[in-house]
């Protein structure tokens, strides 16, 4: 990964969205309607078209990245954006609804007074709601289908591997509700200090997760890639170039900072040594990405 398509230091886990070529687009048109928004860098690819861009919503950020057709979002994973004020609500919703799937209207709900799910023209869904709080966004996984039940497994799972993580809250569903009882009708967690959301789903037609939605992990030192490695891909699967899908089938990649040092190095020679080491790698090492740029 180039740095600059790297996430800032400051945030841990940082949600990469793999789209069809529509990065740059996507980037103008989120930036353009979140608060706090900016576009913080961009990654250079062949033929001058940009391989992706990080972002900044609402203090939040994302990696955007020019991944082709091969993989798409799914609403397994959405992004639940708390909103202060009904004006906020009302300049994200025409936005994201435009060219999209209204999947819940807006309306007023028990649990908000203003609230809509909408899946956008990218195939990325957001849940806007009026919380009257400063605006944020929570990346929300809902757990159907072969993996429902299995939220309240999945969050102590998640919080286990983590410092700086907890269940903030969680609520089940009571017997008469429309969902199953026992299991979570929404749960709110930290990982990393990050705010996290999940829930079960019994909808009639699954929807998984896929690596359209991952999740990137900026790792300092070995000992933390080489753990998490282990950690996360207990029960699922091990990919390539620091790619793995967890036992729910969350994706993840597991990034040592020093990839992106290395790849962004001024030297075209030396950084395409990096990258053609990472792309021989499973689990990335940072000894032999250094030994591919240090070689004469």
């Amino acid at each position: 990964m180039d740095k600059a398509m790297q996430p800032q230091p400051s945030q841990k886990i940082t949600t990469f969205l793999w789209l069809n070529n529509q990065a740059e687009e996507a980037a103008k048109t989120y930036t353009s309607i979140f608060k706090n928004a900016k576009i913080i860098n961009t990654m250079p690819g062949p033929g001058g078209k940009p391989m992706g861009a990080t972002v900044e919503l609402a203090g939040c950020q994302f990696i955007l990245f020019n991944g082709g057709p091969q993989y798409q979002p799914t609403p397994a994973i959405s992004f639940y954006v708390r909103c202060e004020t009904l004006q906020e609500v009302e300049k994200l919703w025409p936005v994201l609804s435009q060219g999209g799937i209204e999947r819940m209207k807006l309306d007023k709900y028990a649990w908000s007074d203003k609230y809509g799910w909408v899946e956008d023209k990218y195939g990325v869904s957001w849940q806007i709601g009026l919380s009257n709080t400063p605006q944020a966004i929570a990346p929300t996984l809902m757990y159907n289908g072969e993996q429902q039940g299995r939220a309240e497994e999945a969050v102590k799972f998640y919080i286990s591997h983590f410092p700086n993580s907890s269940i903030e809250h969680l609520a089940l569903y009571e017997p008469g509700e429309p969902g199953p009882t026992g299991q979570i009708k929404h749960a709110g967690f930290l990982l990393r200090g990050q705010d996290f959301a999940a829930m079960d789903s019994q909808m009639p037609t699954p929807i998984p997760f896929t690596p359209g939605i991952s999740f990137f992990v900026n790792c300092e030192k070995q000992e933390e890639v080489d753990e998490l490695w282990e950690k996360l891909s207990t029960g699922g699967r091990k990919d390539r170039c620091g790619w793995l899908q967890d036992k729910f089938g969350v994706s993840w990649q597991i990034i040592p900072t020093a990839l992106g040092k290395l790849l962004g190095d001024q030297d075209p020679v030396k950084s395409k040594r990096v990258m053609d080491a990472m792309l021989k790698m499973d689990k990335i090492e940072i000894a032999g990405l250094q030994k591919a740029y240090s070689q004469q």
